[in-house]
Formats: structure tokens, C-alpha cells, sequence
């Protein structure tokens, strides 16, 4: 078996890094998923580059990724997400921020972006919170006459949020990834989320003001008094379980991974005192769970063997003197660097993103004199990008599950692309003023 495989040291650093990025797509494009052909891939290059012996080495780097005590909080922010998803929580939160819309001109969709931040606060996956806003903020946006495109952008590019906004499962895996504290990107993530937000926001205001017909004003709601109360006791448990988790964090009172903890409790606690706990909602939130982190476990398993494989055969080295060979303005090679990621952002998912590219790309950052706090931000915002861009945009897909049969996945991407652009200025902005992050 190990005489099938050829000696690719004679190919040098230069040919070999070739042979494996061509060996990774035409593996990728027969279909087989992505923590497999990495793993494959990791393997093959390790027998033909270093022998049999290099194989203790890279399960070695695996357990020390998955043995990292940090790691836990994926699970624990996936199963408050699951929670959230089959419990009436984030459908009371959309209802009580309904008050707070009132009579603004495009008030439907503001109040969609506010639900949106609050629920990423409460989870950080985008996943179940562009299939909530689809099936909760998209049919009222709809029926009131709002412009498809717009109601359409604002539910997807809302739900991605989640990305940017503490606790996000993409910061704890970029710190994992990066070995940077995952503390201190939450703090420097806050700020650039909401700014994120306050362009939507903006976009909104200006479009239904310079367009009035494309946001109608919603007819005043006969809402009684006794109702107006019920609604606006249900925006007080999910803000206590955001105060709980985030506040703990940015406290210094409990780490990321015990404030994962707090959140799942605070949760539970939630659908306990609203009469929703049930074994039902705990194994099928659970189960929900175990697939998800297992697809992040497994790509984990096999991007980390792969870049271990690179590393060995000296392709950080090589990559780090291809970048700085690019430019001798460092910003030159930040930007290239973004577009890379941008590009694999159309194809790959965010989590193979970066457990493949960080722990290439971080060194190289810091050589630069950057902050690897500050590039973690960028690579979060840089990910927004993903969510949304063709081909594969993850969140055109979640939306597309929830919408009504006469709106085409053609149509959602057309809607985003606006969205998309204020991600790029989102962008452009972090690199222009890193400040903004506090670092």
C-alpha cells in the first residue's frame, strides 16, 4: 500500500504545495465532505513526504485540539441555539419588539435587526436564527407590503449577525485556532457587530424614506394593556439570559466556557417558567447538538491534521515568504489575505476556513506587527461575506427552507448583494480604523 504512494519531497515545498491544493479540490468536487478529504489528504501527503513515522505526530496535534478545555463551549452555545429554536422565546421577543417598532416608517424590519442581535447575544449560530427570522419577521414584512428584496435581505443578512456578535461559535474557534484569548475577542468583536447592525439599519431608514412604498407603515395594533404587559414580560427572560452570559464574561466573574454553562441553565430555566420543558424539546435539542458539533468536531479533526502535515513539511515557512514577497506595504497583504478568504468563503465552510487558514495566516499577521485580536474581528466580519455570497451563501439555503414556494433562491441572492456590500465597507472599515475594535 505505502509503494502506491510517491516520494513527493522530489517535488519540493513549491510543487508539493501545488499537488495538494489540486488533490483538495478534485476531492472536494466528487462530493466527499470536507473533513474527510482534509484527513485524506493529511495522510497521503505525511506517508509520501515523511514515512509511517510522521503519523504519531499528527494524531498527536489532533488531541491536543480536541482536548482543549475551551472546546467545550461549542457544544454548549449549539445546544442554547437548539433550545432557542424549538422553544416560543425568540417568537415572543419578535412580538414585544413589535411595541417598540410603533409607527417608524420600516419599523417591521428595524425591529427584525433588534430581534436578530438579541438572539445572536443569546447563541452565536446563524443558522437557526435566519430560519426563525424567515418564518417569524419575513410573512409580517410581507403581508404589510414591504419590497420582497428588501424583507428578504434583511431576515438573512440579520440572522447572520450571529457571527459577529459575542458569543460566536466562529470567535471560539478563530481563538482555538489561534491560541488567542477567546475573552478578548468577544470584547473587541461588540463594538464592530453593532456598527455592522447600524448599517443595516441605516440602509433601511434611508431606503423606506427616499421610497416610502417599499417599507409601509404598519396600521396601529388595538393591543390591549393586559397584552402590551404579557408581551413586554417576554423580552425580560431572554435579556437576562444575554445580561447572564455576556455580563459574566466581560465581568471577569466566569470564563467563555463557564458562562456556556450559565447561558444553557438560563435557558432551560426559560422554557421551565414558560411551561415549554418537556423531554421532547431536550432530546430533540440535543440530538440537533450532537450533529452539529460532530460536523465541527470532524472538520477540526481533519483541517488540523492537514495543516500539521503543511507545517512539517515546512509550507508555513514557504506560504509566510510567498505573502511578504506580495508587497512591502503590510495593509497590501492584509487585503490579499482577505480577498483569499473572501474567495474560499464563496466554496468552503467558515469552519474549514479557518481551521485551515489561521494557523498559516495568524503567524504571518503578527510578523506584520498586527494584532491577531484585531484580525480576528476582520476574519468574523470577513465571514458575514460568506454567509451570504453566491454560490453556496449558507444563509440563502436556511431561508430558502422557511419562504413561500414562489420566491427562488436567484431571488434571495439578488436581495442580499446590497447586504453584501455593506459587509465589504464593514470590512474596509476594521482595516481603516482598527481602533474600532479596541486594539
Amino acid at each position: 500500500m505505502l509503494d502506491l504512494i510517491p516520494d513527493l519531497q522530489s517535488l519540493g515545498i513549491e510543487g508539493a504545495s501545488v499537488a495538494m491544493l489540486v488533490m483538495l479540490i478534485l476531492l472536494l468536487l466528487t462530493g466527499m465532505p470536507l473533513a474527510f478529504v482534509t484527513l485524506l489528504v493529511a495522510l497521503i501527503f505525511a506517508l509520501g513526504w515523511m514515512g509511517p513515522m510522521a503519523v504519531p505526530l499528527i494524531s498527536s496535534r489532533i488531541f491536543s485540539f480536541v482536548n482543549s478545555f475551551v472546546f467545550v463551549s461549542v457544544p454548549m452555545f449549539v445546544l442554547m441555539a437548539a433550545i432557542l429554536d424549538r422553544s416560543g422565546i425568540a417568537r415572543d421577543l419578535f412580538d414585544a419588539m413589535r411595541l417598540v417598532g410603533g409607527r417608524l416608517r420600516g419599523g417591521v424590519a428595524l425591529q427584525t435587526l433588534v430581534v436578530a442581535v438579541i438572539l445572536a447575544a443569546m447563541s452565536g449560530i446563524i443558522g437557526g436564527e435566519v430560519i426563525l427570522l424567515g418564518m417569524l419577521a419575513l410573512p409580517q414584512m410581507l403581508r404589510l407590503g414591504y419590497d420582497r428584496k428588501l424583507a428578504i435581505g434583511v431576515c438573512c443578512a440579520g440572522g447572520a449577525l450571529g457571527t459577529m456578535v459575542p458569543p460566536s461559535i466562529v470567535l471560539i474557534i478563530y481563538g482555538l485556532t489561534a491560541n488567542v484569548s477567546i475573552g478578548e475577542l468577544f470584547t473587541a468583536s461588540f463594538l464592530p457587530g453593532l456598527m455592522l447592525a447600524g448599517f443595516y439599519a441605516a440602509y433601511i431608514l434611508i431606503r423606506a424614506y427616499l421610497n416610502p412604498a417599499l417599507a409601509p407603515v404598519a396600521e396601529p395594533d388595538e393591543t390591549t394593556t393586559a397584552e402590551k404587559m404579557r408581551l413586554l414580560r417576554a423580552l425580560f427572560l431572554p435579556i437576562m439570559v444575554v445580561v447572564f452570559v455576556l455580563g459574566s464574561i466581560y465581568g471577569g466573574i466566569a470564563s467563555v466556557t463557564e458562562a456556556s454553562a450559565v447561558g444553557v441553565v438560563g435557558v432551560l430555566l426559560s422554557t421551565v417558567i414558560r411551561g415549554e420543558f418537556n423531554g421532547e424539546l431536550v432530546m430533540g435539542a440535543v440530538k440537533q447538538t450532537l450533529a452539529t458539533v460532530g460536523m465541527i468536531v470532524w472538520i477540526g479533526i481533519g483541517a488540523t491534521a492537514l495543516v500539521g502535515v503543511y507545517n512539517l513539511m515546512g509550507g508555513t515557512r514557504f506560504v509566510t515568504e510567498l505573502l511578504k514577497g506580495i508587497s512591502d506595504e503590510p495593509v497590501v497583504i492584509i487585503l490579499c489575505m482577505m480577498g483569499i478568504l473572501f474567495f474560499l468563503g464563496m466554496f468552503l465552510d467558515w469552519v474549514g476556513i479557518a481551521l485551515l487558514c489561521m494557523p498559516i495566516f495568524v503567524p504571518v499577521v503578527i510578523s506584520l506587527g498586527y494584532d491577531p485580536v484585531w484580525f480576528g474581528v476582520l476574519f468574523a466580519m470577513n465571514m458575514q461575506v460568506s454567509f451570504l455570497s453566491p454560490p453556496f451563501g449558507p444563509a440563502a439555503f436556511y431561508l430558502k427552507s422557511v419562504t413561500p414556494p414562489d420566491i427562488s433562491l436567484g431571488e434571495i441572492f439578488q436581495s442580499l448583494l446590497p447586504f453584501i456590500g455593506l459587509q465589504i465597507l464593514a470590512v474596509m472599515m476594521l482595516i481603516i480604523f482598527p481602533g474600532i475594535t479596541g486594539h
